[in-house]
């Protein structure tokens, strides 16, 4: 995985926000958005990660893997009593996947293998296109 190297950390804030608003990385952000609003804090994770989970693992949460997640269902278990504080039915359209991740009220985020697999490739990305993009205002 890249470093990311920076200048200022005003541009680099900025260059971290611009991309991650980036298109492909939507699902990432939502999931991102959902665990923290502190952006240094994202940042900061995202760029000492090496992996999806160590990235979840850096912003306080840990990873329940599950074979299958059943979105309705899911939504149905919302709130504190069902442990469940947000659905994120992400479809990656390209690969005709479905990629649903649930953060729960105990610090966990359930999601699956292929979920993991998929949001590792992408953070991947993410990292890449920081270290390489060039601000532009």
């Amino acid at each position: 995985m890249t470093t990311i190297s920076n200048g200022t950390g005003a541009e680099a804030a900025q260059r971290f926000e611009s991309v991650l608003a980036r298109e492909p990385f939507k699902g990432l952000k939502a999931i991102l958005d959902s665990l923290n609003s502190d952006r240094e804090t994202l940042h900061a994770s995202v760029s000492g990660a090496k992996s999806y989970e160590e990235l979840l693992t850096r912003l306080g949460y840990r990873i329940t893997l599950t074979h299958q997640i059943h979105v309705q269902d899911s939504y149905s278990r919302l709130g504190p009593a069902g442990g469940i504080k947000a659905v994120l039915p992400y479809h990656d359209i390209p690969t005709h996947s479905s990629l649903p991740t649930l953060v729960n009220f105990d610090s966990s985020v359930t999601t699956t293998p292929n979920s993991v697999a998929f949001f590792n490739t992408m953070l991947a990305s993410l990292k890449t296109q920081l270290s390489t993009s060039k601000l532009t205002l």
